[in-house]
């Protein structure tokens, strides 16, 4: 019985911090920031991101700084859709002060299976993303024909 009620609070005490909110504000921001660029929203999309904001992309060379971001995405955000992903998995980390998340998302796109990873960090009371990678995910068995495939453009 003792085991039985150990067990019982041990669960009820990982649930208790699992549950304080700060994931499911976290997953609510992701989430919110996916859809403003299917919304086509760009103040939405631009507005979750700090500053310092850099994203990485999946061609060779898309290291974008937010206003670069900004500038790239800007055309695709007025023809009132940038794109569409959904996350279908998401799993968080925080720094031992909880001042710092990072993440990684299994992503429905149009280019099918992506995962994107990213970092956001907490000022001034409010969560920021500050980095942000997207991978197309590629089968170990398949790498030999994509980088055949990416040989011919050169």
């Amino acid at each position: 019985m003792k085991k039985i009620i150990f067990a019982l609070f041990i669960f009820v005490s990982f649930s208790f911090v699992k549950s304080d909110g700060r994931i499911d504000e976290l997953n609510q921001l992701m989430t919110s920031w996916h859809q403003a660029a299917s919304d086509a929203d760009f103040d939405a999309y631009f507005g979750a991101m700090d500053e310092s904001f850099i994203f990485l992309g999946t061609a060779p060379g898309e290291r974008w700084a937010k206003s670069e971001f900004a500038s790239f995405s800007k055309p695709y955000f007025e023809k009132g859709k940038a794109w569409d992903f959904k996350a279908s998995n998401r799993n968080w980390q925080f720094s031992k002060n909880k001042k710092m998340a990072w993440f990684d998302e299994d992503l429905e796109t149009w280019m099918q299976g992506c995962r994107g990873s990213g970092i956001l960090v907490r000022k001034k009371g409010q969560w920021k993303l500050v980095y942000y990678n997207l991978t197309v995910l590629i089968e170990n068995e398949k790498i030999k024909e994509f980088i055949e495939l990416r040989a011919l453009d050169r």
